[in-house]
Protein backbone atom coordinates (compact mmCIF):
# COMPACT_ATOMS: atom_id res chain seq x y z
CA UNK A 1 0.00 0.00 0.00
CA UNK A 2 2.55 2.66 1.09
CA UNK A 3 4.54 2.25 -2.08
CA UNK A 4 1.50 3.92 -3.94
CA UNK A 5 2.67 6.78 -1.23
CA UNK A 6 5.85 7.68 -2.09
CA UNK A 7 5.30 9.91 -4.58
CA UNK A 8 3.40 11.73 -1.96
CA UNK A 9 5.38 14.30 -0.03
CA UNK A 10 7.05 15.69 -3.76
CA UNK A 11 2.76 16.37 -5.03
CA UNK A 12 2.26 17.61 -1.74
CA UNK A 13 5.14 20.39 -2.25
CA UNK A 14 4.32 20.78 -5.65
CA UNK A 15 0.83 21.86 -4.65
CA UNK A 16 1.79 23.95 -1.39
CA UNK A 17 4.31 26.03 -4.61
CA UNK A 18 0.99 26.46 -6.75
CA UNK A 19 -1.20 27.62 -4.14
CA UNK A 20 1.65 29.89 -2.89
CA UNK A 21 1.97 31.11 -6.22
CA UNK A 22 -1.36 31.80 -6.93
CA UNK A 23 -2.20 33.29 -3.78
CA UNK A 24 0.34 36.30 -4.50
CA UNK A 25 3.27 38.19 -2.20
CA UNK A 26 2.94 37.93 1.02
CA UNK A 27 4.06 40.89 2.98
CA UNK A 28 6.06 41.21 5.94
CA UNK A 29 4.18 42.72 8.42
CA UNK A 30 4.56 46.60 9.12
CA UNK A 31 4.82 46.04 12.72
CA UNK A 32 7.17 43.03 12.52
CA UNK A 33 10.70 45.00 14.10
CA UNK A 34 8.31 46.18 17.25
CA UNK A 35 9.33 43.91 19.87
CA UNK A 36 8.19 43.80 23.45
CA UNK A 37 11.66 42.90 24.94
CA UNK A 38 13.20 46.58 26.16
CA UNK A 39 15.22 45.56 28.97
CA UNK A 40 18.90 46.56 28.78
CA UNK A 41 21.61 44.55 30.93
CA UNK A 42 25.30 45.30 30.68
CA UNK A 43 24.59 47.81 28.02
CA UNK A 44 22.91 45.21 25.66
CA UNK A 45 19.50 46.64 24.49
CA UNK A 46 17.07 44.07 23.97
CA UNK A 47 18.61 41.91 26.40
CA UNK A 48 16.39 38.96 26.92
CA UNK A 49 15.78 38.48 23.10
CA UNK A 50 19.57 39.00 22.59
CA UNK A 51 20.74 36.61 25.17
CA UNK A 52 18.04 34.15 24.95
CA UNK A 53 19.74 33.05 21.74
CA UNK A 54 22.72 31.60 23.50
CA UNK A 55 20.94 27.93 23.86
CA UNK A 56 20.89 27.59 19.84
CA UNK A 57 24.66 28.08 19.66
CA UNK A 58 25.32 25.66 22.96
CA UNK A 59 22.79 22.46 21.32
CA UNK A 60 24.70 22.97 17.84
CA UNK A 61 27.91 23.15 19.29
CA UNK A 62 27.17 19.79 21.81
CA UNK A 63 25.61 18.68 18.84
CA UNK A 64 28.77 18.90 16.44
CA UNK A 65 31.45 17.05 18.92
CA UNK A 66 28.62 14.21 19.27
CA UNK A 67 27.98 13.72 15.65
CA UNK A 68 31.24 15.27 13.65
CA UNK A 69 33.37 11.75 14.60
CA UNK A 70 30.81 9.62 13.80
CA UNK A 71 29.58 10.55 10.74
CA UNK A 72 31.19 8.05 8.98
CA UNK A 73 29.43 5.62 10.65
CA UNK A 74 25.78 3.97 9.38
CA UNK A 75 23.59 5.32 11.70
CA UNK A 76 24.93 8.54 11.03
CA UNK A 77 26.49 8.82 7.62
CA UNK A 78 23.22 8.72 5.09
CA UNK A 79 22.00 11.84 6.44
CA UNK A 80 25.10 13.68 7.85
CA UNK A 81 25.57 16.42 4.65
CA UNK A 82 21.57 17.65 5.95
CA UNK A 83 22.08 17.39 9.63
CA UNK A 84 25.66 19.12 9.25
CA UNK A 85 24.18 22.12 7.60
CA UNK A 86 20.87 21.95 10.50
CA UNK A 87 23.88 22.12 13.43
CA UNK A 88 25.88 25.16 11.08
CA UNK A 89 22.38 26.89 10.46
CA UNK A 90 21.28 26.59 13.81
CA UNK A 91 24.86 27.68 15.02
CA UNK A 92 24.92 30.50 12.84
CA UNK A 93 20.82 31.65 14.05
CA UNK A 94 22.59 32.14 17.42
CA UNK A 95 24.90 34.66 15.72
CA UNK A 96 22.65 36.62 13.22
CA UNK A 97 19.62 36.53 15.34
CA UNK A 98 21.78 38.02 18.18
CA UNK A 99 22.92 40.87 15.94
CA UNK A 100 19.61 41.33 14.44
CA UNK A 101 17.46 41.84 18.14
CA UNK A 102 20.29 44.20 19.01
CA UNK A 103 19.29 47.16 16.31
CA UNK A 104 16.09 45.65 14.47
CA UNK A 105 15.67 46.53 11.22
CA UNK A 106 15.40 44.70 7.63
CA UNK A 107 19.44 44.82 6.78
CA UNK A 108 20.04 42.75 9.94
CA UNK A 109 17.20 40.63 9.72
CA UNK A 110 18.61 38.72 6.99
CA UNK A 111 21.48 37.42 9.33
CA UNK A 112 18.46 36.18 11.38
CA UNK A 113 16.83 35.14 8.15
CA UNK A 114 19.16 33.21 6.30
CA UNK A 115 20.68 30.91 8.98
CA UNK A 116 17.10 29.87 9.71
CA UNK A 117 16.44 28.91 6.24
CA UNK A 118 19.93 26.68 6.07
CA UNK A 119 18.69 25.04 9.04
CA UNK A 120 15.21 23.99 7.85
CA UNK A 121 17.32 23.21 4.44
CA UNK A 122 19.07 21.07 6.51
CA UNK A 123 16.93 19.31 8.84
CA UNK A 124 14.60 18.21 5.44
CA UNK A 125 17.80 16.76 3.90
CA UNK A 126 18.64 14.96 6.72
CA UNK A 127 15.61 13.46 7.67
CA UNK A 128 14.93 12.55 3.83
CA UNK A 129 18.34 10.42 3.55
CA UNK A 130 17.76 9.15 6.54
CA UNK A 131 14.24 7.29 6.25
CA UNK A 132 15.06 6.44 2.19
CA UNK A 133 18.73 5.62 3.13
CA UNK A 134 20.05 7.73 0.17
CA UNK A 135 22.99 10.29 0.63
CA UNK A 136 22.06 13.59 1.05
CA UNK A 137 24.71 15.83 -0.18
CA UNK A 138 23.40 16.77 -3.19
CA UNK A 139 19.50 16.96 -1.53
CA UNK A 140 21.55 19.35 1.49
CA UNK A 141 23.30 21.49 -1.46
CA UNK A 142 20.35 22.06 -3.28
CA UNK A 143 17.79 23.22 -0.37
CA UNK A 144 21.08 25.11 1.04
CA UNK A 145 20.82 27.23 -2.55
CA UNK A 146 17.23 27.58 -2.56
CA UNK A 147 17.45 29.05 1.34
CA UNK A 148 19.79 31.80 0.36
CA UNK A 149 17.47 32.81 -3.06
CA UNK A 150 13.82 32.70 -0.73
CA UNK A 151 15.78 35.15 1.68
CA UNK A 152 17.84 36.92 -1.13
CA UNK A 153 14.41 37.25 -2.80
CA UNK A 154 12.33 38.71 0.39
CA UNK A 155 15.31 41.17 0.95
CA UNK A 156 15.36 42.37 -3.09
CA UNK A 157 11.21 43.09 -3.01
CA UNK A 158 11.21 44.12 0.09
CA UNK A 159 14.03 47.27 -0.82
CA UNK A 160 11.91 47.60 -3.67
CA UNK A 161 8.64 48.18 -1.86
CA UNK A 162 6.73 45.03 -2.40
CA UNK A 163 8.71 42.88 0.11
CA UNK A 164 7.36 38.93 -0.97
CA UNK A 165 8.06 36.10 1.99
CA UNK A 166 6.17 33.11 0.24
CA UNK A 167 9.85 31.53 -0.87
CA UNK A 168 11.16 31.63 2.42
CA UNK A 169 7.63 30.62 4.74
CA UNK A 170 7.20 27.76 2.17
CA UNK A 171 10.96 26.46 3.30
CA UNK A 172 9.81 27.03 7.01
CA UNK A 173 6.80 25.16 6.67
CA UNK A 174 7.50 22.42 5.22
CA UNK A 175 9.99 20.44 7.59
CA UNK A 176 6.64 20.39 9.43
CA UNK A 177 4.14 18.49 6.74
CA UNK A 178 7.03 16.42 5.05
CA UNK A 179 9.32 15.27 8.20
CA UNK A 180 6.18 13.23 9.91
CA UNK A 181 5.25 11.87 6.29
CA UNK A 182 8.33 10.17 5.44
CA UNK A 183 9.00 8.82 8.80
CA UNK A 184 5.77 7.17 7.98
CA UNK A 185 6.14 6.32 4.77
CA UNK A 186 9.45 4.40 5.21
CA UNK A 187 8.31 3.28 8.73
CA UNK A 188 11.18 5.47 10.83
CA UNK A 189 12.06 3.69 14.63
CA UNK A 190 9.41 4.94 16.79
CA UNK A 191 12.10 6.95 18.73
CA UNK A 192 12.51 8.58 15.76
CA UNK A 193 9.22 9.90 15.39
CA UNK A 194 8.84 10.77 19.27
CA UNK A 195 11.77 13.19 19.05
CA UNK A 196 11.25 14.68 15.82
CA UNK A 197 7.48 14.60 16.37
CA UNK A 198 8.03 16.37 19.97
CA UNK A 199 10.42 18.99 18.27
CA UNK A 200 7.70 20.23 15.38
CA UNK A 201 5.56 20.74 17.99
CA UNK A 202 7.24 22.56 20.29
CA UNK A 203 8.41 24.46 16.82
CA UNK A 204 4.86 25.35 16.20
CA UNK A 205 4.31 26.31 19.66
CA UNK A 206 7.36 28.47 19.36
CA UNK A 207 5.72 30.72 16.22
CA UNK A 208 2.64 31.08 18.21
CA UNK A 209 3.83 32.66 21.02
CA UNK A 210 6.09 34.74 18.49
CA UNK A 211 2.73 36.04 17.48
CA UNK A 212 1.80 37.13 20.69
CA UNK A 213 4.73 38.69 21.98
CA UNK A 214 3.18 41.63 23.57
CA UNK A 215 0.63 40.19 24.85
CA UNK A 216 2.83 37.66 26.62
CA UNK A 217 4.86 40.36 27.65
CA UNK A 218 2.14 42.35 29.23
CA UNK A 219 1.05 39.08 31.30
CA UNK A 220 4.16 37.53 32.75
CA UNK A 221 5.89 41.11 32.95
CA UNK A 222 9.62 39.17 33.31
CA UNK A 223 9.33 38.00 29.77
CA UNK A 224 8.47 38.29 25.80
CA UNK A 225 6.72 36.21 23.74
CA UNK A 226 9.47 36.39 21.48
CA UNK A 227 12.31 35.72 24.22
CA UNK A 228 9.81 32.30 25.19
CA UNK A 229 10.04 31.80 21.76
CA UNK A 230 13.61 31.29 21.56
CA UNK A 231 13.91 29.35 24.20
CA UNK A 232 11.31 26.68 22.74
CA UNK A 233 12.66 26.69 19.57
CA UNK A 234 15.98 25.86 21.60
CA UNK A 235 14.37 23.14 23.25
CA UNK A 236 13.10 21.91 19.49
CA UNK A 237 16.24 21.43 18.52
CA UNK A 238 18.01 20.06 21.61
CA UNK A 239 15.26 17.18 21.20
CA UNK A 240 16.63 16.53 17.56
CA UNK A 241 19.85 16.36 18.34
CA UNK A 242 19.85 14.65 21.66
CA UNK A 243 17.96 12.04 19.68
CA UNK A 244 20.58 11.64 16.61
CA UNK A 245 23.30 11.67 19.33
CA UNK A 246 22.03 8.33 20.85
CA UNK A 247 22.09 6.69 17.85
CA UNK A 248 25.89 7.29 17.97
CA UNK A 249 27.23 3.85 19.39
CA UNK A 250 29.09 3.85 22.62
CA UNK A 251 32.71 2.35 22.82
CA UNK A 252 32.37 -0.58 25.25
CA UNK A 253 33.70 -0.20 28.26
CA UNK A 254 37.92 -1.53 29.01
CA UNK A 255 38.37 -4.26 30.84
CA UNK A 256 41.38 -3.52 33.53
CA UNK A 257 45.05 -3.86 32.13
CA UNK A 258 45.86 -7.55 33.78
CA UNK A 259 48.79 -6.95 36.58
CA UNK A 260 50.72 -10.04 36.16
CA UNK A 261 52.73 -10.09 39.63
CA UNK A 262 49.16 -9.89 41.34
CA UNK A 263 48.24 -13.12 39.27
CA UNK A 264 51.47 -14.83 40.84
CA UNK A 265 50.73 -13.71 44.09
CA UNK A 266 47.04 -14.96 44.04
Amino acid sequence: MKLSLHHLPLALTVLLSMVALVHGPIAQLSNYHDFADHSVAFGVPHFADVASNLGFALVAAWGWTQLAPASSQAEIAPGWAGYRLFLIGLFLTALGSSWYHLAPDNASLVWDRLPIALACAGLLAGVRADTQRRDSTRFAAGLALFAVLSVSWWYVTEMSGAGDLRPYLLLQGLPILLIPLWQWIYDAPRADRLAFGGALALYILAKLVELNDHQIAAALGSISGHTLKHLIATGAAALIVVRLASRVPQAPAQKPLANPALDRAV
